[in-house]
């Protein structure tokens, strides 16, 4: 019982010296560069948009924040350094639909869990998919590929950028809605199947935005609709999937920053603060127009939720697929 009596008052001095050095911990922050893990290679979307951030919050928070790619297994690398980093604000992650929702459903030992591991900071953007086919296919909009994939069951393919990526899923997630068979054909990246629904090889598929409006410019493909629930602002002449008879149907990769489980929630609120400012900027905001995509921002209370809704939404779609990683 002693020795109980001494564990607990143990246990309570920590916590309550934890809950004074915290404010102090946050006063003084930052006091030295920032890190933000990336897990895509430099140059790719993700990492440009994440650079122009990190500028902008490096104005706002006084201190430098940079970039530090960590590509390679779909995440796991860039979310198990910011996993296990300490929890001081000073490593920050830009995570994905991908890593944060659609991993845990994939991976069967994925060495990260992205509610318990993280601290929710900020979201940052959002690239809507569009459904999309050959300029010579005779599908012309939602209710014709419907109607063909029953004429056919099984038959008519769709084209993904490979097993367990965004487009794969959200096609699962159509042909639950619209109740369809459609063929998975996954392919090593987005170019090879983009060029193979052009020939007319696959008869759908799903990417987004910023890869297939200027394509649909150029008269090479043709557009079915967007899987948001209200037109998108970038083509607003393009209906939504929802319009066209999938009510509620949304799909789009987004991504968001987050710190490591622990960050002191007023370290937090710094942090989101900067990162909203950022997604205000006028450069940024061209950035994200110019890919197809469109900022997002909120508190980390409002990124938390939609974590968990998200990681619901997409989780359902995996085990329709039945896509796995082991």
């Amino acid at each position: 019982m002693h020795n109980r009596r001494n564990f607990c008052l143990s246990a309570l001095a920590t916590t309550s010296l934890a809950a004074v050095w915290q404010p102090v911990i946050a006063a003084g922050y930052p006091d030295r560069p920032i890190r933000l893990i990336v897990g895509f290679p430099a140059g790719q979307s993700t990492d440009t948009s994440a650079r122009r951030i990190a500028q902008s919050m490096s104005q706002t928070l006084g201190q430098s924040v940079f970039v530090d790619n960590r590509p390679g297994a779909a995440g796991i690398i860039s979310h198990g350094a910011v996993k296990n980093a300490p929890a001081d604000g000073y490593t920050l992650l830009m995570g994905s639909t991908g890593t944060l929702t659609i991993n845990p459903w994939l991976y069967k030992n994925l060495p990260y869990d992205p509610i318990k591991d993280f601290e929710p900071v900020a979201s940052v953007s959002a690239s809507p998919l569009v459904l999309f086919t050959s300029v010579d296919s005779p599908i012309k909009d939602l209710s014709q590929l419907i109607a063909m994939a029953k004429s056919r069951p099984g038959k008519v393919s769709y084209g993904s950028s490979g097993n367990g990526t965004t487009g794969h899923i959200a096609m699962e997630m159509l042909k639950m809605e619209a109740g369809i068979d459609l063929l998975h054909v996954p392919y090593k990246g987005s170019p090879p199947m983009v060029t193979d629904v052009i020939s007319g090889q696959i008869s759908v598929a799903f990417d987004t935005a910023g890869a297939v409006l200027v394509m649909a410019k150029g008269g090479r493909i043709k557009l079915l609709g967007v899987a948001t629930l209200k037109r998108f602002e970038a083509a607003p002449e393009l209906p939504t999937l929802a319009e066209q008879g999938l009510s509620g149907f949304e799909a789009m990769p987004w991504s968001a920053i987050l710190a490591p489980k622990g960050t002191p929630a007023l370290i937090v609120q710094r942090l989101n603060v900067a990162v909203n400012a950022a997604l205000k900027d006028p450069a940024i905001l061209d950035l994200f127009i110019s890919t197809g995509s469109y900022a997002l921002g909120g508190p980390p209370s409002q990124l938390q939720s939609y974590l968990a809704q998200e990681h619901a939404r997409w989780g359902k779609a995996v085990g329709a697929s039945g896509a796995r990683v082991d």
